[in-house]
């Protein structure tokens, strides 16, 4: 049902928020997009110029509008904008900057979908985000490390609430809870198996002795996303547990490539939980008996 009370470029520019947890929700991106101004407002601007140079470049080449309306053209750039507006200072070259690079992120995503219309095909998720980010981060300096925290009870409940808020680079718990809320209100379940993604990040981070990027949520972003992302895909919990571990996993093998992770295990993860299924199940078709499979369509 079309929504009569907000514009639709505001209502394509929310989606794109709620789009970096997987979600299609203007409400739920009107809570990331409080998450930002209150926790960083410095990074707001960068947030909104970037969500709305992919959202401009879309319309201006003529996308599909149903895509651009679900956000699907605008959340990679509110991810780079973050990320440059983090990294970087204002300057009268940041602008442009960020506007490029959503931009750009735009016609990215266009081309993969363009691309991948069947429905096995692997989705992009957040590739052009981080694609660019790594070319970008190339010429710029790197993100300051965590400081050290001390383990507490009220620093363990902080941590875990901050693995979601650290999607986009928050570190506050009050971004996590905003964040928490629009799920809740988008898919209770996504949330709920978010929430679980984070909490096991953060006992992986805690036992592999990296107290400093665990208690600030940099352990628990990818294991969340990974759990949003395969149990929308799959009802069968043991995909999202193994989609869990293999985020977890790979995110060490960035750090020892000295990439930083951003939201790469995440993405890999999930492509290869898809892989390995569709691989099993076309192993499966082709080793049942003729009589189950002469119905099986033909593959080009």
């Amino acid at each position: 049902m079309p929504n009569t009370h907000c514009p639709d470029w505001a209502t394509a520019l929310l989606n794109g928020f709620s789009q970096i947890f997987l979600q299609r929700h203007p409400l739920c991106g009107l809570l990331c997009l409080l998450a930002i101004l209150l926790t960083a407002p410095a990074l707001v601007g960068g947030a909104l110029l970037g969500g709305v140079a992919g959202l401009l470049t879309a319309q201006r080449r003529g996308y599909a509008k149903a895509d651009r309306q679900a956000g699907l053209f605008s959340y990679n750039g509110i991810l780079l904008g973050l990320l440059l507006s983090l990294a970087l200072p204002w300057s009268v070259l940041l602008p442009p900057l960020i506007i490029a690079a959503g931009g750009l992120s735009a016609m990215l995503t266009q081309q993969w979908l363009k691309r991948t219309q069947d429905p096995r095909c692997l989705p992009a998720y957040t590739a052009p985000f981080v694609g660019l980010a790594w070319l970008s981060m190339s010429f710029i300096p790197s993100l300051t490390p965590a400081s050290p925290i001390e383990i507490t009870i009220s620093n363990l409940l902080a941590a875990h609430l901050s693995g979601l808020g650290q999607v986009m680079f928050l570190g506050h718990p009050a971004a996590g809870a905003l964040i928490t809320v629009g799920l809740l209100l988008a898919d209770r379940r996504a949330a709920g198996w978010a929430l679980f993604g984070s909490a096991a990040g953060l006992a992986w981070a805690l036992l592999q002795h990296e107290n400093p990027s665990a208690l600030s949520g940099l352990g628990g972003y990818n294991p969340a996303l990974v759990a949003l992302a395969l149990s929308q895909r799959h009802r069968q919990p043991w995909l999202p547990l193994a989609g869990i571990l293999l985020a977890v996993m790979l995110t060490p093998g960035f750090t020892a490539l000295d990439l930083p992770p951003l939201t790469a295990p995440f993405i890999l993860a999930c492509w290869l939980i898809q892989a390995t299924g569709r691989a099993w199940r076309q192993a499966s078709l082709d080793t049942a008996p003729c009589a189950l499979r002469g119905n099986r369509p033909r593959l080009r």
